[in-house]
């Protein structure tokens, strides 16, 4: 199976998708209201955890299904996933110090 083939799957393309959607949340929520310190999280904030946590039970999916069968592609792959992940988690962790 080609790379592309395997990122037109929705378990190869949604975590992707879901971390990107995770970063548009980042800035459209710093356009809106900037840099603020709040006591209570927002829904901006569980919406992120939401986003982030329900990727890795499609990213096990993804793994189980095509891991075997496709050792390569599907590596590199969660490679993609787990850098979209870090991208999307980056920023927050940066804010935070």
């Amino acid at each position: 199976m080609k790379l592309t083939a395997m990122l037109k799957q929705p378990s190869g393309f949604l975590p992707i998708t879901m971390s990107l959607a995770a970063i548009v949340e980042i800035i459209l929520y710093l356009a809106i209201f900037g840099i603020t310190q709040q006591e209570d999280e927002g829904i901006a904030a569980h919406i992120f955890q939401l986003l982030i946590v329900l990727q890795l039970p499609i990213m096990m999916f993804f793994a189980a299904k095509w891991l075997p069968q496709f050792p390569k592609q599907a590596i590199f792959v969660l490679s993609l996933q787990i850098g979209a992940i870090i991208a999307a988690v980056t920023p927050i962790l940066i804010l935070e110090w």
